[in-house]
């Protein structure tokens, strides 16, 4: 494994000792997920070692700065965003640290372990219809945000380009660094989109010939939380489609599947998101190896399992 690289010095001159922990994750070989795939390296980004617990960590905190760079977020503001939950629990934490109050829309059917993260960060949640997802929080913060502006922060995750610069300034540099110029592919499903459109954007200058390939639920309604069927849900302004070299499609179960692999085979508890980003990157290794040619696939493991501990696909029958 390479050396971690320091934290950029934008964030590390703006933050707390606490936020300043904020990146810098290790990139780990996953040896034993692609031990079948001769030729095949496949790695993925500790994310889930970033202080919030997720890869979230990153755009609120940027999305957080630049809010109080233009004086949108003052202490008498109420910061206020939709969230599926980890970009929720990273404002939080952040908002804590700092001193702001948090408003979060959150689907009802959120894990448990979510709702208690943010309630003991302190936030307020305003929950939502689980059939409507996503999609269904981020109509009623616009409504909650319209009916008085003037006393809220809306940093809107899915608009807000500080989302992808904190990826094109962060993750895709380290990742870089760690991999030593080496990457032929980088893969990540998507949710705002922000990981997979900043961090793609940056390696695309910087590495030539990278591929970088999206992966998305297969259908609308799906069991991937936090991540979007672009073609029936709002698509995030922030989403570019025209950075995809490829797309792949994901099922829930198989997302499921990986991430009991990942538990049991490399000691990595891992979220459902980060199931779906290996399952993805294994796709590419396989049409790889079957054509015989070598590649070094680069993947974000998003979150940790801690928040998903409670859901029924820990069983091998499922």
């Amino acid at each position: 494994m390479a050396v971690p690289v320091a934290v950029p010095n934008f964030w590390r001159t703006h933050t707390t000792h606490l936020l300043s922990a904020i990146g810098n994750t290790p990139l780990i070989r996953l040896e034993r997920i692609a031990a079948d795939l001769p030729g095949i390296e496949i790695y993925g980004k500790a994310e889930f070692m970033n202080p919030g617990g997720s890869v979230k960590d990153r755009p609120a905190l940027n999305m957080i700065l630049e809010g109080e760079r233009t004086g949108r977020l003052t202490k008498d503001r109420i910061l206020l965003d939709s969230t599926s939950g980890n970009t929720g629990i990273a404002y939080a934490m952040i908002c804590a640290a700092k001193g702001y109050k948090v408003k979060l829309c959150l689907p009802k059917n959120a894990s448990q372990e979510r709702k208690r993260m943010l309630t003991a960060y302190g936030a307020e949640i305003v929950f939502t219809n689980p059939a409507e997802g996503s999609d269904g929080a981020i109509r009623r913060c616009r409504e909650i945000y319209e009916s008085n502006p003037d006393i809220y922060f809306y940093p809107d995750q899915y608009s807000n380009p500080a989302n992808w610069k904190s990826h094109y300034e962060t993750t895709a540099p380290e990742l870089i660094r760690q991999s030593e110029g080496r990457i032929t592919h980088f893969v990540a499903a998507l949710g705002t989109s922000g990981t997979f459109v900043g961090t793609s954007r940056r390696l695309k200058r910087e590495i030539a010939g990278v591929r970088c390939i999206s992966a998305q639920p297969s259908a609308g309604f799906h069991g991937l939380e936090g991540l979007k069927h672009m073609p029936t849900a709002i698509v995030p302004a922030i989403y570019d489609q025209a950075i995809a070299d490829d797309n792949l499609w994901l099922e829930t179960e198989d997302a499921y599947r990986m991430v009991r692999r990942l538990a049991r085979e490399e000691g990595l508890l891992v979220g459902i998101s980060a199931g779906g980003n290996i399952v993805a990157a294994r796709r590419v290794g396989q049409d790889l190896a079957r054509r015989g040619e070598r590649g070094v696939i680069v993947t974000v493991l998003c979150d940790g399992a801690s928040k998903y501990l409670s859901e029924p696909f820990w069983d091998d029958s499922l």
